[in-house]
């Protein structure tokens, strides 16, 4: 089991999981950075270190790239 599931609740994961969809479906389905509609990740706009929360005004839907070209420029 990976450490994020091991640290959560299955309720807190299926919430979760429900507001990833929500997200998704709000940005079409698209990372918002380039376009692309493959191995899109859930970005925190704040980030969860910087007590970023769960919400859909704080999440935006990125590709594995983007997610990570960002993390690796902030």
């Amino acid at each position: 089991m990976n450490a994020f599931k091991a640290k959560y609740s299955k309720a807190a994961l299926e919430r979760y999981s429900q507001l990833r969809r929500k997200v998704l479906n709000r940005d079409g389905w698209r990372c918002q950075a380039c376009g692309s509609a493959s191995k899109l990740q859930i970005h925190h706009l704040q980030f969860r270190s910087a007590l970023g929360h769960h919400a859909m005004d704080n999440l935006i839907t990125l590709c594995d790239d983007c997610h990570k070209d960002l993390h690796a420029n902030r």
